[in-house]
């Protein structure tokens, strides 16, 4: 939910689904230029009853044309994301072709695998690099305010202070 050009293809009701998202994992083929699978594992959800959804993509070779599966969603009754949503209106000038999806249109989508730019992003940026988009949340956590009811003040400012006081407390204790 933290890659840019992925959560921008969320939905609100997609989050709440993919809160139960325990691993995700990208098998690439024995022959890596062949292809690729990507396996998201859920915990139990009030969506869909499966644990394990897979993509798989065949790049092609040989003469063949790329081509991608997906597992069959079992949709829990009136749980369905890909009928619930309202469909995204396409723009006239689609920018990589993401504006107009969800994030499960896209997972069952197989039609057009050779343009999949969601795949490539999972991939080639979000697979090894997960820190890097799991951690952003903690980075960017603003200060609380402090007990006397001040807040506001930057990173460093008050912080600097209260450790020099209390070095010089245990510095008294000490001595």
């Amino acid at each position: 939910m933290n890659h840019p050009q992925i959560s921008g293809i969320l939905e609100e009701e997609e989050e709440d689904c993919l809160q139960f998202l325990e691993k995700l994992e990208v098998e690439e083929f024995e022959d890596i230029k062949s292809g690729y699978r990507i396996l998201f594992h859920f915990e139990e959800n009030p969506f869909f009853e499966n644990t394990v959804l897979t993509k798989e993509f065949k790049l092609g070779s040989n003469g063949e044309s790329p081509s991608s599966t997906s597992t069959p969603i079992k949709w829990k009754p009136d749980h369905d994301l890909t009928k619930v949503l309202p469909k995204k209106v396409a723009n006239n000038r689609r920018k990589r072709g993401l504006e107009n999806r969800t994030f499960f249109d896209w997972f069952t989508d197989n039609n057009d695998p050779i343009n999949d730019d969601i795949a490539e992003l999972i991939k080639d940026d979000l697979w090894p690099n997960p820190l890097q988009y799991y951690l952003v949340p903690d980075i960017e956590v603003e200060p609380e305010d402090d007990e006397d009811g001040e807040g506001g003040e930057e990173f460093g400012e008050e912080g600097d202070e209260e450790e020099v006081d209390e070095v010089e407390d245990e510095e008294e204790k000490a001595s």
